[in-house]
């Protein structure tokens, strides 16, 4: 047990932090791939789309989505800490059009390290959010484990005829992404003392801030097709959704946000998560480059934690959405491409 006057480093506990602490997208579809699959009618998103969260029906007007997300420290700061899980576990929901309802706190801790005080400050931290998101917190799990997780199962409401899938991306949508980018090469640097307290702040308010707008923009008509943007990364991400869609997309490098300029001076610094590094060799298999630089290609795929939503837009909507946007204070609407014809599930990313 620690001693009083020490400080718990909570990062220093995890071998990696956040989402990059997640199976690698290949290491994933090797484990699901002979696991069977009980077919349903009433399933109406399952495991084979890679969606962010299940969806079944409950009658005409009422689906349920469901979902569960955890993660070692991804903050020294225990209150941060739990703000950032509930925010991302919420994001599921959000991203499918719903509304999340009721949550369960999933905690691992090594109570020999981790003071009860500490645990108490990461659920408090958690609960808040979940209050802020008019949900409610009714139970949970803790286990005693070597390394800290936290995290939730959350359960919400979906309209079966306004849920947003991976699988509904149209050809001339336009992508639109909700967050600035950059939080796994970030979060990276704290842990290994390379950032400086305003970038840690600006990583905070990103990973904190609740994707609320994909139920608005669901709930108006206004899109179909959603991801939000989490461990696997941005490209990998959007590749599944090609896949599922059976459309290819088109991007451009500059015009997709990064958290901020110090983001490039960490990746020339070699901070990069090893998931990120996991995520730029999948996508190497389905991405055309053209003229990106490795600092770029890097931040596409880095390892995100709490992400935006990347929504397809079909371009009649993109004033409306713009507006919803800007009304639910999103940090950003970057418009970084569009969805187009491909025989195949290939994203061509240009300078």
């Amino acid at each position: 047990m620690m001693s009083t006057d020490q400080v718990l480093k909570l990062t220093a506990l995890s071998s990696c932090a956040g989402c990059a602490s997640k199976l690698s997208r290949q290491a994933l579809t090797e484990v699901l791939r002979q696991v069977p699959l009980l077919k349903d009618r009433n399933v109406l998103v399952g495991a084979a789309t890679g969606d962010d969260a299940g969806v079944y029906r409950l009658d005409r007007n009422r689906a349920l989505v469901q979902t569960t997300d955890f993660f070692t420290p991804i903050v020294d700061d225990p209150h941060w800490y739990g703000q950032i899980s509930a925010t991302n576990a919420l994001s599921d929901v959000y991203a499918m059009g719903g509304r999340p309802l009721t949550a369960l706190n999933i905690v691992g801790m090594p109570a020999d390290i981790v003071p009860l005080e500490t645990v108490n400050q990461i659920v408090r931290g958690g609960a808040e959010k979940i209050r802020q998101a008019k949900c409610v917190l009714i139970g949970g799990h803790t286990i005693k484990i070597p390394e800290p997780i936290f995290g939730y199962a959350v359960t919400g409401m979906v309209s079966p005829r306004r849920m947003m899938t991976n699988a509904n991306a149209r050809p001339g949508d336009l992508l639109v992404l909700t967050k600035p980018i950059g939080t796994g090469i970030i979060t990276t640097g704290i842990k290994r003392g390379l950032t400086s307290r305003a970038l840690e702040r600006k990583a905070i308010e990103v990973m904190t801030h609740l994707n609320t707008v994909g139920a608005d923009v669901a709930e108006r008509g206004l899109v179909r097709a959603a991801v939000d943007v989490t461990g696997f990364g941005l490209l990998s991400h959007l590749g599944a959704m090609c896949a599922s869609s059976k459309v290819g997309a088109e991007i451009s490098a500059v015009s997709v946000p990064a958290i901020s300029s110090e983001v490039f001076d960490l990746i020339a610094a070699n901070c990069i998560p090893g998931g990120s590094r996991d995520n730029l060799s999948y996508a190497n298999e389905f991405t055309e480059w053209d003229g990106v630089t490795d600092s770029q290609k890097t931040l596409l795929t880095d390892s995100q934690t709490s992400g935006g939503l990347l929504l397809c837009v079909p371009p009649k909507n993109q004033r409306a959405v713009l507006k919803r946007l800007a009304k639910s204070h999103a940090l950003c609407a970057a418009v970084i491409g569009r969805i187009v014809r491909s025989s195949k599930p290939r994203i061509r990313v240009s300078a």
